[in-house]
């Protein structure tokens, strides 16, 4: 009887290279996530939101998903990061400790985040509880796939999101534009 056939994963026990890299990648963006919201510098935290997100993008080549990883590279990390950077470079905010970016609704915050990350995990376990993902099959990340996907279901939020990192563009000129008098 084979272990498929016993209802128990093949690697359950014994991880892989590629498991042990995931976890402790899935560790370091972890970490660089937490330093992101708890740092009090604006342009550290913007930096330590890159390693966040160049971790996922590295999570996403882990699990064969190299279309889903560039676009992770190239939106989020190269156009994201780039736009908050913009902003915060056109409203003039501090570069260094800046006072105003605490506002004392740290065990509040904490709460909301911790119940937020309770519900997610418990959202995801109960969804794919019996689901393995084989990284030796077809591959799910591919570009068609994606694209097929992405084309088919996803162009109206695609869309909606452009206009409104758009419309955060032109928010952050008005905002930093001096009134003359």
């Amino acid at each position: 009887m084979n272990a498929l056939a016993a209802g128990h994963h093949p690697g359950f026990l014994s991880p892989t290279g590629v498991e042990i890299t995931f976890v402790l990648v899935g560790l370091a963006t972890l970490g660089a996530a937490v330093l992101t919201v708890s740092t009090r510098q604006l342009v550290h935290a913007a930096l330590w939101l890159v390693v966040a997100l160049g971790g996922l993008a590295v999570e996403y080549l882990l699990l064969t998903a190299e279309f889903i990883a560039w676009v992770q590279v190239l939106i989020y990390v190269g156009s994201v990061v780039v736009l908050l950077l913009f902003g915060l470079m056109l409203t003039k905010a501090p570069i260094g400790r800046s006072p105003d970016a605490d506002s004392g609704n740290r065990p509040v915050a904490l709460g909301v985040a911790v119940a937020a990350a309770a519900t997610l995990v418990w959202v995801v376990v109960d969804a794919f509880r019996t689901t393995w993902i084989d990284l030796h099959g077809v591959v799910q990340g591919s570009s068609r796939a994606t694209g097929v996907s992405l084309f088919r279901h996803w162009v109206l939020p695609f869309e909606a999101l452009s206009v409104l990192l758009l419309a955060a563009l032109v928010g952050a000129i008005v905002l930093s534009r001096r009134e003359e008098k």
